[in-house]
């Protein structure tokens, strides 16, 4: 964990204005956009000039969701108290195949292959930075940066009602170190437009990926009264999530979720978890999201 200071803070909570700003922006002007998904492409791109050596061509019809939701949310991992969130939303498949599903954990990625009830491509989830003067159980125990991380994903359906997803992605920032997502999920049909889906999760993580937020120096035990403790990757939490949704038509869909999470091994047992916040973490969010279709040549 390191220090930064003022002028580095303000120049991320800037980033993230601009890029929440941004956000905004482009998904206002594609709500705009009239042509209902799967009906009528809204616009058409140019192939690429080259093809990339085992991935499929990239030309035809592809289908896009973007949204916004807001969830409460612990205020950090291992936070017995919570906080308001907005989340974007943000994925890529191919137009017609599998009605697309997405769980609230999932990370915003682009399903370049995507072949039957199996999609496959890169994945991305932006970890925001943990700054210890925000929340008083963080007391001198120093700031984390913003952590990036980039990866892949697997999905697959077995049959119509289960979806099998698994994400592994690497760090960059605040933690560099490596993380692996899995879930389950059965999709109930209760009524036409009307769907809920509940399943278990798993998240593994490696020492780099867990340290920065849950080790604690020799320095910081003195100033903050916690005992030193040096946390190692492995099981980070088990846990259990459940969506429903409705789709108002073609183009929108709402969803209320709820998503628990047990925290395991030295994530659990660090200080700051055990003396200071909870291994049970619960996220409840609402979100909206719109899809519409692209072509490409």
């Amino acid at each position: 964990m390191k220090h930064f200071d003022e002028a580095a803070l303000d120049r991320e909570a800037r980033a993230q204005r601009i890029f929440l700003t941004a956000f905004l922006a482009a998904f206002g002007a594609i709500v705009a956009i009239p042509q209902p998904v799967s009906a009528q492409t809204a616009f058409t791109l140019p192939a690429p000039p080259f093809d990339v050596p085992m991935l499929p061509s990239p030309s035809g019809n592809w289908t896009v969701m973007v949204g916004i939701g807001g969830e409460y949310t612990p205020d950090f991992v291992g936070s017995k108290n919570g906080k308001f969130l907005p989340i974007p939303i943000f994925t890529i498949h191919r137009a017609g195949s599998i009605d697309q599903f997405r769980g609230p954990r999932d990370s915003a990625s682009i399903a370049l292959f995507d072949v039957g009830s199996f999609r496959a491509g890169p994945a991305f989830k932006y970890v925001s930075s943990r700054k210890s003067d925000k929340y008083s159980e963080l007391t001198s125990l120093g700031d984390v940066k913003a952590a990036y991380e980039l990866g892949g994903f697997v999905e697959y359906f077995p049959v119509d009602w289960l979806r099998l997803r698994s994400e592994l992605r690497q760090g960059m920032g605040g933690h560099t170190g490596t993380v692996a997502d899995v879930s389950a999920d059965v999709i109930v049909p209760l009524i036409q437009r009307l769907t809920i889906s509940a399943g278990p999760r798993f998240t593994w993580k490696s020492t780099r990926a867990t340290s920065p937020y849950f080790s604690v120096d020799a320095a910081q035990s003195l100033a903050s009264g916690l005992p030193m403790y040096d946390a190692k990757g492995g099981a980070h939490s088990v846990g259990f999530g459940s969506q429903i949704s409705y789709r108002i038509n073609p183009q929108w869909e709402v969803h209320g979720y709820i998503e628990y999470e047990k925290l395991l091994g030295d994530v659990a047992d660090s200080p700051l978890v055990k003396l200071r916040g909870s291994s049970n973490q619960t996220t409840v969010g609402l979100g909206a999201s719109y899809s519409f279709d692209f072509r490409i040549r």
